[in-house]
């Protein structure tokens, strides 16, 4: 057990069952056998309503979560916890249920030794009234804050644990993982050293079949835990099975950022699209701003679906997104409202205009949608984002040109930056999309002194 190490877990979900309840909260702490070393808590948006009876037990409610990140956000993080360590919870398999099946619904596959402080707790100090974690708390004299959310009874749970092992003395714990042991092994055609040569750090890697085409590609936090994670448990399912067999060979990139590992990971499925990647695909945009002009030679604008065969002006994930901007340009612009469809018609009728009355100035309109449309391509920011690099010699860097993503790359660590835009020089060309947009400005949303504008000098 010296080399063991435990992510001792709590969470708060919608309801009892994880098939049709979700999590709204989880807490994951390690510990090493002696000490915590790490820790990370967050809530979580169930992507459904929270009952009152759950509100009333933990106090957490529809408008505490609404800007929390879902579940899929969150899962490379509780994957990295959680990989290659003891899954330790107060009636392990109620939590040990949710997790897994989330992570699966994300798109891993994971198992893992499971150890129970109810269970062990009964072994190691039998003869106590009661072994529920607020009445075991009392008994044994563990600080309890914040019950039933998932932070104060993953803290207390850790603290029983570290007790647990302190008055093991007839290795209880061992025997209760012992029979809990699984045999991990490589898919049968991999070659050891490809799995071997991978790193403990961010990346992107890529599993090959026979014939050396790319088929799956993944980012990862830590490129050797996220690729054990595929090779983990007994689904005997076919497709998992063809998936494993076809697995011939791993390369892989090392990337300075876990953002840089998403970015090449979402360029590369793009180019590539293996067979077996599929999450990606419901990041495709949907709708776009159009711009037409009809037979009178007024100019319209109008949101529709995304099409292979029109260009549109700007995409959107959804059609609400792209109503609110038209909206907004329509405002800004004092644009006429017939001028603006919020759907698409059918040609020929997005052009006809039964309200002929008081028509704007032809010259006059049609300026005003050229400005709108021309503020909408050529006025979104442009700067960087500075980084850490790969080693102390060198920083990573993002372009973002006019709102769209540009190329990434590394500077070294004594080259001179006056100007955010001299960046450019440093970055391998990338095509953008509207997913990898959004996940630029959250990034720099959240991250403001990693961002740098025009003029702005680089230390």
């Amino acid at each position: 057990m010296k080399n063991m190490e435990y992510a001792i877990v709590d969470i708060e979900t919608t309801g009892g069952n994880a098939s049709g309840s979700r999590i709204t909260e989880i807490a994951i702490i390690i510990h090493d056998g002696k000490n915590v070393i790490d820790r990370y808590e967050t809530l979580v948006n169930p992507q459904k309503d929270i009952p009152p009876s759950i509100f009333g037990l933990t106090g957490i409610n529809n408008e505490m979560v609404a800007n929390a990140p879902i579940f899929d956000d969150i899962s490379e993080k509780v994957l990295e916890m959680l990989t290659d360590r003891i899954f330790v919870a107060h009636n392990v398999n109620f939590d040990y249920s949710f997790v897994h099946h989330q992570l699966e619904q994300a798109g891993f596959k994971w198992t893992a030794r499971k150890l129970c402080t109810v269970r062990a707790a009964r072994k190691i100090k039998p003869g106590l009234g009661s072994y529920s974690l607020g009445n075991l708390c009392n008994s044994l004299n563990i600080s309890l804050e914040n019950r039933h959310r998932a932070g104060g009874d993953a803290d207390a749970t850790a603290l029983l644990f570290s007790l647990l092992l302190e008055w093991d003395d007839a290795g209880e714990i061992d025997k209760m993982l012992k029979k809990t042991a699984q045999d991990q092994r490589l898919p049968p055609n991999l070659p050891p050293e490809d799995f071997n040569n991978l790193p403990e750090k961010p990346g992107v890697y890529y599993f090959y079949n026979q014939q050396k085409k790319v088929i799956y590609v993944g980012k990862a936090v830590n490129l050797k835990k996220r690729v054990t994670s595929h090779f983990t448990g007994n689904n005997i399912k076919p497709q998992r099975q063809h998936f494993l067999r076809d697995i011939c060979g791993i390369s892989f990139e090392v990337c300075a950022t876990e953002l840089m590992a998403l970015l090449l990971e979402c360029t590369e499925i793009k180019k590539l699209w293996p067979t077996y990647n599929r999450a990606l695909k419901r990041f495709e945009a949907k709708f776009g701003i159009y711009q037409y002009e009809a037979r009178n030679g007024y100019k319209y604008l109008a949101i529709g679906k995304v099409s292979k065969f029109q260009i549109c002006v700007h995409e959107f994930n959804s059609q609400y997104d792209g109503i609110n901007l038209l909206r907004s340009l329509a405002e800004q612009f004092e644009i006429d409202h017939r001028f603006c469809k919020y759907s698409r018609p059918e040609e020929g009728e997005l052009f006809q205009n039964n309200e002929v009355k008081s028509l704007p100035d032809i010259l006059l309109h049609n300026e005003q949608v050229d400005n709108a449309i021309d503020f909408l391509l050529n006025n979104r920011p442009s700067f960087a984002i500075i980084d850490k690099g790969r080693s102390a010699d060198e920083r990573s860097c993002i372009w973002i040109e006019n709102g769209h993503f540009h190329g990434m790359g590394y500077i070294p660590r004594d080259a001179a930056i006056n100007d955010a835009s001299e960046v450019k020089s440093y970055v391998t060309l990338y095509k953008s999309s509207q997913y990898i947009e959004q996940l630029i400005f959250s990034y720099a949303e959240k991250h403001p002194g990693k961002v740098f504008f025009n003029k702005h000098f680089i230390k």
